[in-house]
């Protein structure tokens, strides 16, 4: 069960999502607000997994909202306006429902938020105690199969809007699920951020040239922003430069 809540300046289009949410069984209408302030005070009373975003409403637009949070929860817009979905899916959104708003559209893009959740559930947290049943893997989606990602087999990640592409030594998956929450399940010793798209398995690395790193046969590209910090953790730790012969 996902707690949720709605935000929309309309009463007309608050009741009527109101309406589609009482439909889903996963989820629970934890209460409904005319503009994002009065979500904050929300927020402070109860845990939200999930907010149906309108954008322009008074006070202050669904936009500007995003870019102020810290943390926020998943996220999907609802809005007439077609032209804020490039600058909502760079917020890291999880989907964009243009009004009005179809009950069949309005319940996939909720079973995507319910995907996304679970993921977000079951992943292994980096630090975490083993047990039983934390054998140095986890599970993702890819369509409509679940697929066991052992860390030790990762090569590198690749991140796109909501999506992200894990390359393994075996093959290489597709699934819901943004870079930064991933990152955050991985842990800092075992795995290195490179770049806004990229996430490298230090152990992985054959070699480093220029602003490229060396995978087998994959070259991962390093940002200016994240070189010095590549070349200190991978390399100067583990650089023999002087040998010194008895």
């Amino acid at each position: 069960m996902m707690n949720c809540v709605i935000i929309d300046d309309e009463p007309l289009a608050r009741e009527g999502l109101a309406s589609y949410v009482r439909e889903v069984d996963f989820l629970n209408l934890t209460g409904t607000c005319e503009n994002p302030l009065e979500l904050i005070k929300l927020l402070d009373r109860e845990a939200i997994d999930l907010i149906f975003l309108d954008i322009q409403m008074p006070k202050m637009n669904g936009i500007d909202f995003l870019k102020i949070m810290q943390k926020p929860p998943m996220v999907i817009i609802t809005t007439a306006y077609p032209s804020y979905a490039l600058e909502g899916f760079q917020l890291n959104v999880l989907d964009y429902l243009l009004k009005p708003i179809t009950f069949d559209r309005f319940f996939k893009s909720a079973n995507k938020a319910k995907d996304y959740h679970r993921l977000l559930c079951n992943s292994v947290q980096p630090g975490a105690p083993k047990t039983e049943t934390d054998e140095g893997y986890f599970f993702i989606k890819c369509g409509n199969k679940y697929e066991k990602i052992y860390f030790d087999e990762i090569l590198y990640v690749e991140g796109m809007q909501n999506y992200v592409t894990i390359f393994t030594t075996k093959a290489k998956y597709v699934t819901l699920l943004n870079l930064k929450s991933l990152e955050q399940n991985l842990d800092s010793k075992l795995f290195i951020r490179v770049h806004k798209s990229y996430i490298v398995s230090t152990g992985k690395i054959d070699g480093i040239e220029g602003n490229d790193i060396f995978i087998g046969q994959h070259r991962v590209p390093i940002s200016r922003n994240y070189r010095e910090q590549v070349i200190q953790q991978v390399v100067t730790n583990k650089l023999w430069d002087k040998i010194k012969f008895s």
